[in-house]
């Protein structure tokens, strides 16, 4: 019999490439579960519409009564959870929807996960001890909840949490519920913590998209401070192929850190786009791109260094990156300049061309120049 495996946050930008992965590359059914709020969209899994191992639902995660009848309806073998408001700027200007998705919503699909093994164990009768041992949560999170690294070292498996915003707060929350549910209810749940994803569809807000879309429409480039913040930059694709790594080979209560040993600063980062942009879409005249970049006030509590070390998972799992970072990033910018329409649907764009999406936010008060997340 196939498996089915629900996928929470499948029109997200992570949760799409797990997605789009699992049908590609898999014999999984799964059940896309989103909310689609405003970083989601079911344009971001057109790709696989239509296939029969495919089924989107549209919820909320917090909606206790709507998640259980999705777990009846589709009795599910796994739960790759991906689901997560995950902007710190936004989280920093409105932490309310932070802790009601990714702590109050981490709840809900932990008690559903845990009714879920009981109906199961129920089922199989005498072999009831075997339940919990085929089904699997995996808990999607972030590096950010290890708090900010110096200029040496890395974050691993056994590194202490010290989160810095109310998003890496919600999160390490979520990562410490997960757990609990695995040593008190005995739900095999696998926690993976990744470092900065990039790749398509990613919704315009974060780092790279805004430096794309901004060069695009001839605007500055913000960067934050001086631009000397360092992050361990992961293509989606090869994160998405590290949680499949996890939901097949994973061992409950395990934590897997998943990076791709690729550091750079914000700047430097940024001007690589500008390069990649001076090639595919030059300027008039014949400027670099690199003459638009400008330096705006610093986020609050900004974390000056992640970096993460994957030796764990690549030895466990056998899981490594598949891409090169110059290819993925020059791949990354081509898609957004190929893809303005999905551009503009996301931004919702506005006839007189100005981009509301993308003012600045996440100062603690009330800023509107644009900037960088």
């Amino acid at each position: 019999m196939r498996k089915t495996v629900i996928v929470t946050g499948g029109a997200g930008f992570i949760g799409s490439a797990v997605v789009r992965l699992l049908i590609r590359e898999s014999p999984y059914r799964v059940v896309n579960v989103d909310k689609l709020t405003y970083a989601g969209s079911i344009d971001n899994v057109a790709e696989v519409k239509g296939d029969e191992r495919y089924v989107f639902e549209r919820a909320d995660i917090c909606d206790a009564a709507s998640i259980e009848q999705i777990f009846r309806r589709y009795d599910p073998d796994a739960v790759l959870h991906l689901a997560a408001e995950s902007h710190v700027d936004r989280s920093i200007d409105g932490p309310r929807p932070f802790i009601d998705s990714n702590i109050i919503g981490t709840y809900v699909l932990l008690e559903a996960a845990r009714r879920q093994i009981e109906r199961r164990s129920a089922t199989a009768g005498a072999a009831a001890e075997s339940g919990p041992s085929d089904f699997r949560f995996v808990h999607v999170s972030t590096d950010e909840v290890f708090g900010s690294l110096g200029r040496t070292g890395n974050f691993d498996e056994t590194t202490p949490y010290d989160p810095s915003s109310p998003y890496s707060a919600s999160k390490a929350s979520a990562d410490h519920l997960a757990r609990a549910w695995h040593r008190t209810f005995g739900v095999p749940v696998v926690v993976t913590n990744c470092s900065n994803n990039y790749g398509p569809f990613q919704y315009p807000e974060k780092l790279i998209p805004v430096v794309i879309l901004n060069l695009v429409a001839g605007a500055s480039v913000p960067v934050y401070g001086k631009g000397d913040n360092v992050r361990d930059w992961l293509y989606v694709e090869d994160h998405a192929r590290a949680l499949l790594q996890a939901l097949e080979r994973g061992e409950p209560g395990e934590t897997y850190v998943v990076g791709s040993r690729n550091e750079q600063t914000n700047l430097d980062l940024v001007y690589q786009i500008c390069e990649i942009m001076d090639e595919l879409a030059p300027r008039e005249g014949g400027a670099s791109h690199r003459d638009r970049v400008t330096f705006v006030e610093d986020r609050p509590g900004h974390d000056f260094r992640y970096a993460i070390d994957p030796s764990h998972i690549e030895n466990e799992l056998g899981w490594k990156p598949k891409f090169a970072h110059e290819e993925a990033l020059r791949a990354t910018v081509k898609w957004y300049l190929d893809n303005a329409d999905w551009c503009d649907r996301r931004l919702g764009r506005r006839r007189d061309g100005s981009d509301k999406a993308l003012e600045r936010i996440g100062l603690a008060k009330g800023a509107t120049s644009q900037g960088t997340s």
